[in-house]
């Protein structure tokens, strides 16, 4: 079987960066402050609330926002809840495609997550023990269980819309994984039904039914993605716009804005824009 993940993660990391270990008691309110959040409950009971929702948490459970969301943990005043916080860093921020494909909230049980039981026990020791390289330690075991989640949500079927869903199809899987893999190639609408193992209308049909879009508008997307990342990081237009499969940068330009409503250059000084504001 093809590896879904491999081209997704090495494009667009997910990192992790550890903020809290131990009780919370009380009321207790976090503002996302401009990331996700990830929060391994190991002890509760505690409710959850985020807007006008709310979550009755009564055994050992995970809780991921992979994009800010004001949330409120309200557990036992004296006797409290022990939990694992970290904030998480999608590169590209929202426009990262797992944080993108990622429902709002996820709460899932931990014994529901195959084969994090000795990760997590690990995780807990070092996170709420005191030895030396603690922080960093469990920052990069909260990366792998996010790993595990990913794989989890698309092989268990419970997102049922969007690019998980998508990757969790026994079919498109291979499509999506044949784009994120080769972006530059010339790709038509009869190659990646082929290489879905699908006639064309049944592989336009059941892609734009999961996924909510047609091929072309996918392709489109993953390539202005790459784009905005290279572009970000200082490549020039005339050599990013071969390498995600456009001839020429006024063609990218055109997909450019097509898809993001804003031309490369726009787009440039909006991202320095944020990143130099404080």
């Amino acid at each position: 079987m093809v590896d879904r993940l491999a081209a997704l993660l090495e494009r667009f990391s997910v990192t992790a960066e550890v903020f809290h270990a131990g009780a919370l008691c009380g009321i207790n309110t976090l503002e996302g402050d401009g990331m996700g959040q990830f929060h391994l409950i190991q002890r509760g009971p505690m409710e959850v609330t985020h807007g006008r929702d709310s979550l009755q948490i009564e055994q050992p459970s995970l809780l991921l926002y992979p994009r800010p969301l004001r949330h409120r943990f309200s557990s036992d005043p004296r006797h409290g809840a022990d939990l694992a916080c970290a904030n998480l860093h999608f590169l590209g921020g929202t426009q990262n495609p797992i944080c993108a494909a990622l429902p709002d909230v996820v709460c899932l049980p931990l014994e529901q997550l195959p084969g994090a039981s000795p990760v997590l026990a690990v995780l807990f020791e070092e996170a709420f023990g005191q030895r030396c390289g603690r922080a960093a330690l469990v920052s990069r075991l909260f990366e792998v269980v996010i790993v595990q989640l990913l794989r989890h949500l698309m092989e268990s079927g419970q997102i049922r819309a969007g690019m998980l869903a998508g990757l969790g199809h026994p079919r498109l899987r291979n499509a999506l994984v044949a784009i994120h893999q080769d972006p530059a190639l010339d790709w038509s609408l009869a190659s990646l039904a082929e290489a879905a193992g699908m006639s064309r209308t049944a592989f336009a049909t059941t892609f734009r039914q999961i996924l909510g879009i047609t091929p072309g508008q996918y392709l489109q997307g993953w390539r202005v993605s790459l784009a905005q990342q290279a572009l970000g990081a200082g490549r020039p237009l005339k050599v990013v716009a071969g390498e995600v499969g456009y001839g020429s940068e006024a063609a990218l330009s055109r997909a450019f804005k097509a898809h993001s409503g804003l031309t490369p250059r726009a787009w440039k000084q909006r991202d320095a824009t944020s990143v130099s504001a404080p």
